[in-house]
Order: C-alpha cells, then sequence, then structure tokens
C-alpha cells in the first residue's frame, strides 16, 4: 500500500518506519525542513531503541522517504494518517490546531480516494471536525478513520510490530476494509484488530493511559500509607499483582509519572468531561497524587538534612521521566532539581540519554559523563531513572568515593540490606 504520514515526531515516526518495514511504501511529511533533512541523512532526532535500524533499513531500500511538502507526500496515498502534536491548552483541552490544518492539507493534496486515519490522541469529536476540514479542502471521495497508537516510550518499536491489540474506529466499510487490510503483516498469527464506533476508539486511548495513570498513583500514595505504619510497599506489590484480577503491570511505587502522554492525556480527559459536566474525580485525585509524589525525593533529601542544603552536593542518577528515552518532558527529575536548588544544593546529574535535552533547556545543573563521577564528593545520591546501568551500583567504590553515605532510591531497585550493612543510610519509597 502506498501510506503517508503527516508528522515524524515520536508517533509518525514509528508508524512511518513500522508499517515500511512491513513492505509498504511510506513517505512521511513534516513542515519543519531541519528535521527533514536530519531524517534523510539517517538521523533520529530523538532517542527511541531500536528505531534508528529501522528507519536506516527502510529507507536504504527506498521503501521510507521524507519530505516537506505534503501534496508530494499525499498523491497517490490510499492511506493518510495524522501523526502532529496535541498540545495542552491552558484550560488543560487538547490543542486541535496541528491536527486541523494538518486535515485541510490533506483534502487539498488528495488525487483520489484515501482513508484519513487520525493516529494523534484527540478527544472524542474530532474525527468529525477531521471529516469536516479535509472535505473543506477536497472534491474527491475519502473516509476518516480513528487510530490509537499504544506506544511505550522506549518500546515502541516492539509496541508497534506486535501489538496486544490494534484499536479500529470506523463506520464506512470501506475505510474498515483497507484497515483490515493494512495490519495483516502485522497481526499475522492472531487478528486482534477491534472495531468499533470512532467516539469509543478515541476515548479508548484516553482511558487506557487514564487507568495507568491511576494504577502509578495509588501504589504512590500506598507507599505513603506504609512508611507511616510500618509495612513494605515491595511486599504489598508483589501482594497484590498476584491476583489474576489486578496483574502485576504498573504497581511500582516511585517518584511519579511524567513524559509526553499521561500528564497531558489526563487533563485533555477530564477537559472533554468538564464540558459534558461529567465529573471524573477518580482523574482528578490521580492528577494531584502524581504532583504531591513527584516532591518526594526532595521532601527526603531535605528531612535528612535538616532543610538547608547550603553546601551540599546531591548527585542524581537519572533525568528522563523514564528509561529508555530521553524524553525530559514533565520528568519528576525536574522538579527535584528546582527543590534542592532553592535549599541551596549544588545538583550534578547524568543520565544515558537525556543531558542533551537536559542542556538544551538550561536546567541548572552540572552534568558529568558518568554515575561515579556524579557520585564523586556527593552527600547523597537519588536515583530518578531506572536504567539498567544504574540498577547495580557498585557499593565499596561509592562508599569511598562519597562525602557522605546517603542513598536514596526512587525506585526501589537498589539493594536495601546491602547498602545499610555497608553503613549508607538508605531511603526507599514506602520502606519501612
Amino acid at each position: 500500500m502506498k501510506i503517508a504520514v503527516v508528522g515524524t515526531g515520536y508517533v509518525g515516526l514509528v508508524t512511518g518506519a513500522g508499517f515500511s518495514d512491513f513492505g509498504h511504501d511510506v513517505t512521511c511529511v513534516d513542515i519543519d525542513p531541519t528535521r527533514v533533512a536530519t531524517l534523510r541523512r539517517g538521523e533520529v532526532p530523538f532517542y527511541e531503541p531500536g528505531l534508528h535500524d529501522l528507519i536506516k533499513r527502510n529507507a536504504g531500500l527506498d521503501r521510507l522517504r521524507f519530505t516537506t511538502s505534503t501534496a508530494e507526500a499525499v498523491a497517490g496515498a490510499e492511506i493518510v494518517f495524522i501523526a502532529v502534536g496535541t498540545p495542552s491548552g491552558e484550560d488543560g483541552s487538547a490543542d486541535l490546531g496541528y491536527v486541523i490544518e494538518a486535515a485541510k492539507q490533506i483534502g487539498a493534496a488528495l488525487t483520489g480516494f484515501a482513508v484519513v486515519v487520525t493516529k494523534s490522541t484527540v478527544p472524542v469529536g474530532t474525527a468529525a471536525k477531521v471529516h469536516a476540514a479535509v472535505g473543506s479542502t477536497t472534491k474527491h471521495p475519502y473516509a476518516v478513520a480513528s487510530n490509537p497508537e499504544f506506544l511505550k516510550e522506549g518500546d515502541a518499536v516492539n509496541d508497534f510490530l506486535r501489538p496486544a491489540r490494534v484499536i479500529v474506529g470506523a463506520e464506512d466499510e470501506a475505510a474498515i476494509a483497507v484497515l483490515r487490510e493494512l495490519y495483516r503483516g502485522v497481526l499475522r498469527t492472531n487478528d486482534r484488530i477491534q472495531i468499533m464506533d470512532l467516539a469509543s476508539a478515541e476515548l479508548t486511548k484516553y482511558a487506557a493511559n487514564a487507568m495507568l495513570a491511576t494504577r502509578i498513583s495509588f501504589m504512590n500514595e500506598l507507599s505513603r500509607l506504609c512508611e507511616v505504619v510500618g509495612a513494605d510497599i515491595e511486599a504489598v506489590r508483589k501482594g497484590i499483582g498476584s491476583d489474576p484480577r489486578i496483574g502485576n503491570k504498573f504497581l511500582f511505587a516511585g517518584a511519579g509519572f511524567g513524559g509526553s502522554c499521561f500528564p497531558k492525556d489526563l487533563r485533555a480527559l477530564r477537559h472533554t468531561a468538564q464540558n459534558v459536566n461529567v465529573p471524573l474525580g477518580v482523574v482528578d485525585a490521580v492528577e494531584r497524587a502524581n504532583e504531591r509524589q513527584k516532591r518526594v525525593l526532595g521532601e527526603r533529601v531535605l528531612a535528612h538534612f535538616g532543610g538547608n542544603l547550603t553546601g551540599k552536593r546531591i548527585a542524581l542518577w537519572g533525568l528522563a521521566f523514564k528509561p529508555e528515552t530521553d524524553d525530559i518532558r514533565e520528568s519528576p527529575a525536574l522538579v527535584l532539581i528546582e527543590q534542592l536548588r532553592a535549599a541551596g544544593a549544588t545538583v550534578v546529574g547524568y543520565d544515558p540519554a537525556a543531558m542533551t535535552n537536559i542542556k538544551a533547556q538550561g536546567v541548572a545543573i552540572e552534568l558529568v559523563k558518568d554515575a561515579y563521577a556524579a557520585a564523586a564528593g556527593a552527600d547523597a545520591i537519588v536515583l530518578v531513572t531506572e536504567w539498567h546501568e544504574l540498577r547495580d551500583p557498585d557499593l565499596d567504590r561509592l562508599k569511598a568515593t562519597m562525602r557522605s553515605h546517603v542513598l536514596i532510591d526512587g525506585r526501589n531497585v537498589w539493594p536495601m540490606a546491602a547498602a545499610r550493612a555497608l553503613g549508607f543510610t538508605y531511603y526507599g519509597i514506602g520502606r519501612a
């Protein structure tokens, strides 16, 4: 099939590269000429494991191309994906400006029947707006569908190539047939396509992220209770996670969630509900709990040192909002840095992938080449992001290089008993 993907951000690139890997002819379009030039050189503008190789292989086979011309990308395409950003507005709503503009440009570029598919995360009712926008600039027949993405940053390529399910929102039989054919190569061994109405498909994406965020915030709130009553959140996690009705995913207590999806999508879901006078009390509570949890690590450092960090050197291990990504959007590390600097600390940090973005944003932190360089002379080390290389520290080396021996494990992955046996003051999340 000939496919066009409008937008070369996280979703657009994974989508375009993924479909090209299944033999389709894909052209990705972006209005940023610098970004397109970068992609044509075979470089990826963000870190995502496996994506560079996927792009390089399919671009080399001429199945994947990049352009700044929507007309060039869309001409002759059977399917056109809209994968542009939907940033939060001031009121928390999803800003659909880029989506609607893309739809108008797609309509103007159509040369025959095509299915226009919204891949961006959008609120209920967007499909009708996309349909109207496309229709305002074309005389060709077309159909509109919703195909929300469920990609985890850090494992997006695997999620695309081996999806747990594919949600298709469509009421046009031709659109359904085209999308079924498109995903046939992805779902060779098991048909996991779920066909539903457009509104349900649009809401499914928000509902999925809200549910996952709810599990995280619930465990974070329980971790606070555990610390007061003397329980261990890790034991509680294993106890409830072994219940098949609950399962063990997204039950890890930590420093709160961040990134480009959960916070933005919760705000957009809440805004949609407010517009139709349906209160979502659980979603409100999840957001409040998460904002409170992002301050936990800083509060722990401050409490240990009596509230004054003047002259203290605090090392942060991990700056991205999660491992295997360079994404620092709404990362708990940013909140922690502000807390520590406000109390007078010198903050030094290391992250395997995110330091370029930290530097680009002008975050006031000293960046070093590796985790142990950050630990040298530190009064405390705070684990913010549980990259694999940071999960098993050399405690003897840390004891020799640190000025005072305080470890704050924001992800409960360090060996608590071993650290305390060596004389470290160890703090976890939700652990006595």
